[in-house]
Parts: C-alpha cells; structure tokens; sequence
C-alpha cells in the first residue's frame, strides 16, 4: 500500500519525488491510495491544480475525494464523479465525502451512502478529512479483500466507521489532537 496527496505535487523538488515515489509504488505492484485535499491557494493556479490531480487520479486505486473536488474537476455530482472514477480512471474503490452530511462510496459492485452520526457539535474541521481517509483505510485492511469482493455490509461498516471518526473529530481543536480513539468510535457506534 502506498498513499499519497496532491499536496506533495505544489512545488519541488518534492514534486518530482512524490512522481517517482509513486512511478516505483505502481511499477512494484503496490496499491495506490490518493487524497487529492485541495487546497486552491497552494498552487501557481488552478489550472496547475487540476493537472496535478487528473495526473494522480490515473495512478490511484483507492480515492477519498470529497463533493467539492468533484466539482472543481468536473462539474459533476457525487454520483456521477464516482461513476466517473470508475470507469474512467480506474479506480476500483471511492469514497466521496460530503461534509457534515456523510459520505457517498462506490465500487465496481457496490455504492453506498451513509450519514454522519447526528448531534455532533463542530468546533474545527481541521484533520477531518484526512481522518476520515485513515479510518477508512485501517477498516478496509483488517477485510483482506479487493474492493469488488467487499460486501455490502463490509463497505457500510468501513464508512461508518469512518464517518464517526471524523464526525467525532470536529468537536475538538486542531488535527492531530482530535483524532479519536478507536474505543471512542466504536463506542459511539453502538449508541
């Protein structure tokens, strides 16, 4: 496994060591995860942006893109993005966030939405994004499985969870001092 974000691709040299590093990750057969995390002020210009993204997008396997990625690229809804990622990038698994109001995922067999759990009171949303990514990942590894052959069930339960990390997230400050323990999301899940 081999994740990545388009934060390493603003300037050099890291640029062209994200490039490489992710070359090498593909030519070894590693599966590649991508967070494209936009972020409009970082880049020469938005032009730069979407390149840089369309590029990482056509070396990925797994994408945690959210709604308003979707629509900077593309014009396009969650649904349709997903879609899209599939059967134009190959991407075999994404997950399309969508802010408070969850997360839209799909696969080759398989789309599914979940809600954020409710009665959450946002103080920062800073980390949530890439929190939700990390959850998401951690679940989908314990299932030993390629996305396609993930059921129903198993993908509700990887986005659940990861919903209620970073929905549990945003009622602290910062990113990495809010991250929840596991205990914590799994407790809120039985509630």
């Amino acid at each position: 496994m081999f994740h990545f974000g388009t934060l390493s691709l603003t300037n050099e040299p890291a640029a062209s060591a994200t490039r490489k590093a992710v070359e090498l990750a593909k030519a070894h057969g590693l599966t590649i995860s991508l967070d494209p995390n936009l972020r409009k002020p970082l880049w020469k210009s938005e032009a730069d942006a979407k390149a840089a993204i369309e590029w990482s997008l056509h070396k990925a396997d797994t994408v945690k893109i959210s709604d308003e990625e979707i629509e900077f690229l593309w014009g396009l809804t969650p649904e349709e993005g997903g879609k899209k990622l599939l059967n134009e990038y190959g991407v075999s698994l994404a997950y399309i966030t969508l802010g408070p109001k969850g997360c839209y995922a799909v696969t080759a067999s398989r789309h599914i939405t979940v809600n954020s759990p409710s009665g959450v009171q946002v103080i920062d949303t800073t980390g949530a994004g890439d929190i939700f990514g990390g959850s998401a990942m951690s679940q989908f590894l314990q299932y030993k499985k390629s996305p396609s052959d993930l059921t129903e069930e198993e993908l509700t339960q990887i986005v659940r969870f990861a919903c209620t990390a970073a929905s549990l997230s945003t009622q602290k400050h910062g990113g990495i001092t809010s991250v929840p323990d596991k205990q914590e999301v799994l407790d809120r899940l039985r509630d």
